[in-house]
């Protein structure tokens, strides 16, 4: 059986087509994501998108790796980032979508079922997007195993 693990992350980056934050599995484990949830701290009416970059960031400069959600299971490979030597490319098309209005807490969660989570390879990510010029404050999690 895999181990779950759980993250949330604050992100601060506005700029319109830019990734807001990158999740990337670990070198030699692939990640199977269960769910991820979208939440603005600020009042910004905002567009967000997450699918796979065209290109994985490179050179992560705060990384921050998952948390288990059993205390005995091994510690997480995969990590989230906020920030990059390069950044994440767009992705071509995106699994999800979602415009949230100028609300301080509008968010959404998405989940994937069982059979039908979304796979992330080993050494591969997928990010959530900025598909406009978005909240200065917006929170994001994500659930998965490995």
């Amino acid at each position: 059986m895999a181990n779950t693990y759980s993250l949330s992350t604050p992100s601060t980056v506005t700029t319109s087509s830019a990734p807001a934050a990158e999740f990337r599995a670990g070198s030699s484990n692939r990640a199977v994501i269960l769910e991820v949830g979208i939440f603005l701290g600020a009042a910004t009416a905002s567009t967000y998108g997450v699918g796979r970059p065209a290109a994985i960031g490179v050179t992560p400069t705060s990384p921050v790796l998952g948390l288990a959600e059993d205390p005995a299971d091994a510690a997480a490979t995969a990590e989230t980032a906020v920030a990059w030597g390069t950044a994440p490319t767009a992705p071509a098309h995106f699994f999800r979508h979602i415009a949230l209005p100028a609300t301080v807490g509008a968010g959404v969660i998405w989940t994937w079922s069982e059979g039908q989570e979304l796979i992330v390879p080993a050494a591969g990510s997928i990010v959530l997007w900025n598909v406009a010029t978005n909240s200065a404050s917006v929170y994001w999690y994500i659930k998965w195993r490995e």
